[in-house]
Parts: structure tokens; sequence; C-alpha cells
């Protein structure tokens, strides 16, 4: 039996505008996100990795209300996210939360320890002081702080534990659905092992739907039952990380795969190294987005956009050159690579 589906996005696109350098010029927009679609199940550790810029960010927070999409629709346990009343959005909204990637940021330094942790509450209301200080202890020893921290300023605090502060902060309402940026990128790699278990001893505890934002693709292999690969705004290739680990088909998964470190000296693997630059997300390419630098580039590539195709059970991928109809045409000399 399939868990049920906590969120889903429907062909989501997020665009921002950019001024022109003159008054009149011709107004245009960054392409963050286009035309994303996926469907996070309940209880799950959903993986979003990509380069940087590739519009992971953009997406998630479109999906807990942080960016508003220019087109498409988001359900949050079947309900049209952005078609609710403020008041209906404010009530959903409670539970989805985010773990911020910079703990050195993303925590007030005017607030101690109680005040940053228990704003949600106070916020929420309908609590006590007593209430929210019983809750923030709790929480603290939950995060391996402890009740001393309490009156303490973010200041105090090394990287890994004002992230800890800030997961705490993040789960006293109880979410359903955490959204975690990058929750270790600005972490020594000391402490990263140490977070990533707390989140995971957190997941089975408090039953969380988790989105795990990365660069870390051994971090996600480790951590998460589906993921998308994006790149420039679009999605190159999803599914479940076991398939898409264990067979990459995009030219971009597998360019990404050979950067990750391998402990296996008897069969080292060969790196990818992708030519040519990043295409401008204010005028991106017509078909698709990777062909300026894949090396199995078609004519077809440049003003086609590929369509996100099931090849495999749980495994999905745009790329024309892995399309069963491409490869007939390739196998019959009718199409070939690009000389970029």
């Amino acid at each position: 039996m399939s868990k049920p589906i906590i969120l889903s996005m429907k062909n989501v696109s997020v665009h921002f505008p950019v001024k022109g350098a003159l008054p009149f010029s011709k107004k245009r927009v960054v392409s963050a996100v286009s035309d994303v679609s996926v469907d996070i199940f309940q209880g799950e550790t959903f993986g979003i990795v990509g380069e940087s810029g590739c519009g992971k960010s953009t997406l998630a927070n479109a999906m807990i209300g942080l960016v508003r999409p220019t087109s498409g629709e988001v359900l949050f346990k079947g309900n049209k996210l952005y078609s609710l009343s403020p008041q209906e959005f404010k009530e959903i909204r409670r539970d989805m939360q985010m773990i911020f990637q910079d703990p050195f940021s993303s925590l007030n330094p005017r607030f101690n320890v109680y005040q940053i942790i228990s704003e949600p509450m106070k916020i929420r209301g309908g609590a006590s002081v007593d209430e929210m200080k019983k809750r923030v202890i709790e929480l603290l020893e939950l995060v391996g702080l402890s009740e001393k921290d309490l009156y303490r300023y973010p200041s105090d605090f090394s990287g890994g534990q004002r992230q800890r502060i800030g997961i705490a902060r993040a789960i006293i309402l109880n979410p359903d659905f955490l959204v975690c940026d990058e929750p270790v990128s600005a972490l020594d790699v000391s402490v990263h092992a140490q977070i990533l278990n707390l989140l995971m001893e957190l997941q089975e505890k408090l039953k969380m739907t988790y989105v795990f934002i990365s660069h870390n693709l051994a971090v996600v292999k480790s951590i998460c039952d589906h993921m998308v690969v994006m790149y420039l705004g679009n999605v190159m290739e999803s599914g479940s990380t076991k398939a898409i680990y264990q067979h990459p088909l995009h030219p971009y998964t597998n360019a990404l795969l050979s950067a990750v470190l391998d402990v296996d000296l008897d069969n080292k693997k060969e790196r990818i190294l992708l030519q040519g630059d990043i295409p401008s997300p204010i005028n991106p390419p017509r078909g698709c987005r990777f062909y300026q630098r894949c090396p199995y580039a078609m004519k077809g590539c440049v003003d086609k956009k590929p369509a996100l195709i099931e090849i495999e059970p749980e495994h999905f991928v745009a790329c024309h050159y892995i399309n069963p109809f491409a490869q007939e045409e390739i196998n019959a000399g009718l199409a070939k690579p690009l000389n970029l």
C-alpha cells in the first residue's frame, strides 16, 4: 500500500521581474523555476539536488508559501495552497516549517534562546509563559542542548549549536512538513554527521516529511527516498533515489555523480567535466536547457523541450537522447550528436 501524498506541485513556474536599464526598456524576467511537477509522500525524505542557482531553494519556498508561483498549483494535504483565504493559509502554514541554510544569519542576535525558539508559539497564541518555557526546555533537550542555554544569545554558540537552535524553532509547532535548505553546508565537516543524525532521529520520533536540499549527493543517497535533479529551473531527472543512483540516465546527473568522492580505489570512475557556461535564466534556451553543455546534444535539443518520461519504474528523465523514440532514430543513423 503506497503512502498518501502530502504535497503535490503541478506545472509550477516562478518568475522574478528584472528592471531594465532604461525607464521604457522591455520588461524581462528571471525564470527561476519552469513547469515543475512533483509529488511528495507522507513520512518520506524528498531530495532536491543541482548546481547553485538551479532553482532548488525557490522551488522549496514555493512549496511552503514563501514565494508565490507565477503559474501552476501547489496542493498541501489536498488543499490548493494559493487559493486559500488569508486566515486558512495562516492555519495550514503552521504545519509547514523550514530550517535555513545559514545558522549565523537566520537567528536574531538580539534575542536569547528562549525568545528565538518560543516566538512561533507566541505568534500563534493560546499558550501561557509557563507552557512556552516548558516546551522550549523540552525541545532544547531533544536537540542536544540544555536548560542552562535558555537565556544565552546566539553569539555564545558554535555553528552546529546554532543550527540545533534553528531546528528547535522549526519543530516547536509540531509541523508535518519540514524543508531543510542545505542545513549543514555552512557548518564544519566535523558536525555534519551530528546534525544529519539529529534530523533523522527527529523524523523518526515526530513522523515528519522532509524536503532536503543539498549539494552533497552522498548525503542525499543515504537519507532520501525520492529525489529530483534540477538544472536552470527545470527537472532533468526524478524518481526513487535508489533507481537514480543505480542507473543514472541524464548526462547532467552522470556529471554530478562523477564528482562524488568514492572510497572504492579498485573501481575508479571517470570524472566528467562539463564544458561551456550555464545559460542566463533571463534568456534560457528554447529547447533543452542543458544542450549547450551536453556531449550528446542533437539538433532537436536546440528547439524542442524534452518531456519528463518514465524510462523504468519510478525513474523519469527529460532527455531526447535517452528517449526510446530518439534512440530508434540514433540507431538508424537519422540523429547524431552536435559538435558544440
